[in-house]
């Protein structure tokens, strides 16, 4: 019989694919983006995210060619862009100076 431990391990391991297409579409899209615009160019989505395409220092689980770091949404605390840098770069961030960086 399997434990609860088991079991969450086999339903997670049956979802493994899945996320791994989409970590393998996101890096594709990421490279496409990259190629339309640029490392180290910007862009704003609609809701008002900045997004600042980069080459990554490296992660422990994945080392990615192409990547990306963006400004915190409005519901969250933190980002991996600074709200200044985007500022800096000429980005509004209207809808997130209400909260502090």
């Amino acid at each position: 019989m399997l434990s609860k431990i088991q079991k969450k391990f086999i339903a997670l391991e049956k979802e493994r694919e899945v996320h791994k297409q989409y970590f393998k579409d996101l890096n594709e899209a990421t490279q496409a983006v990259a190629d339309e615009i640029g490392i180290g160019k910007y862009f704003q989505d609609d809701r008002g995210t900045v997004f600042k395409i980069v080459v990554p220092t490296g992660r422990w689980v994945e080392f990615e060619q192409i990547g990306y770091v963006r400004t915190r949404r409005a519901d969250e605390s933190k980002g991996s862009l600074s709200l200044k840098e985007a500022q800096e770069a000429g980005f509004s961030l209207a809808h997130l100076t209400a909260v502090k960086e």
